[in-house]
């Protein structure tokens, strides 16, 4: 429980899927976490939930996206709690399953704006506010397809630009660790496999067991699988590593 004790944590996308699972795993760790998403009343049940569970939390509606937004976010961070310890970055979107060939620019701009780009900012923004706490942990979600953005299942051809923004992130968590160093922040990435949630809904369609015998792993994640591998990579027991990425995919063979 004492794990986190006195820090506090910011994870966005946070009120379902891994996001939430993350969440509430710091807080169950004694970090205060806040959670922001899009929706207020995502946000709200979300607060209410780990409120009940004597958690302590904030929550605020936010577009991680929108540079806007963002600064509202950092403004209540610091004007709350006169800095941050940890960031977790889970935004995500893949609002497009062809194949790269056929992908509208359009598509392709909100998929690497919001994957990426968002990540790359949210880091920028933090790291002043980790500076007040003399360093910090940040985490962000990529994906087992980081490492194989041409994975096909079974008919299922749309990993595509949604791989490649994956592949990013892995490239940007070792970009940023070396420079970030000297501050006392660590930067580490965690690639889920395929867990279920409404995200991988979709892909889970032909049943769990047919999915996961063509993935050659024992069952399909779920988000709490994820949860643990960040609350380790935020906590002092990582405090050796920076620039890795785990992988919770089960065992799928994404790299050597």
């Amino acid at each position: 429980m004492a794990q986190l004790c006195n820090k506090v944590a910011l994870v966005t996308a946070s009120t379902k899927g891994i996001g939430f699972a993350i969440a509430q795993r710091l807080a169950a760790n004694g970090a205060h976490v806040v959670v922001c998403s899009r929706k207020k009343e995502n946000v709200d049940a979300a607060v209410n939930e780990l409120t009940s569970k004597k958690q302590k939390v904030t929550g605020m509606v936010c577009d991680a996206g929108q540079s806007s937004d963002r600064k509202l976010l950092m403004n209540m961070i610091n004007q709350k709690f006169g800095g941050l310890d940890i960031l977790v970055s889970n935004v995500a979107v893949n609002p497009y399953f062809e194949g790269i060939l056929t992908t509208p620019e359009s598509v392709y701009d909100k998929i690497l704006d919001t994957n990426v780009k968002s990540a790359f900012m949210l880091i920028q923004e933090t790291v002043p506010l980790m500076r007040k706490k003399g360093g910090g942990a940040i985490v962000t979600i990529s994906s087992a397809v980081g490492f194989l953005p041409n994975f096909e299942l079974g008919t299922w051809r749309g990993f595509g630009v949604y791989g490649i923004s994956k592949s990013a992130l892995i490239a940007l968590t070792k970009a940023f660790a070396p420079e970030l160093r000297d501050l006392n922040v660590r930067v580490n990435c965690v690639a889920p496999g395929l867990i279920k949630t409404e995200f991988s809904a979709e892909l889970l369609q032909r049943g769990e067991k047919s999915t996961a015998a063509e993935l050659k792993v024992s069952r399909i994640g779920v988000p709490e699988d994820c949860a643990g591998a960040v609350s380790f990579l935020c906590s002092d027991d990582a405090s050796y590593i920076t620039g890795e990425t785990i992988v919770v995919s089960g065992g799928i063979p994404c790299r050597f």
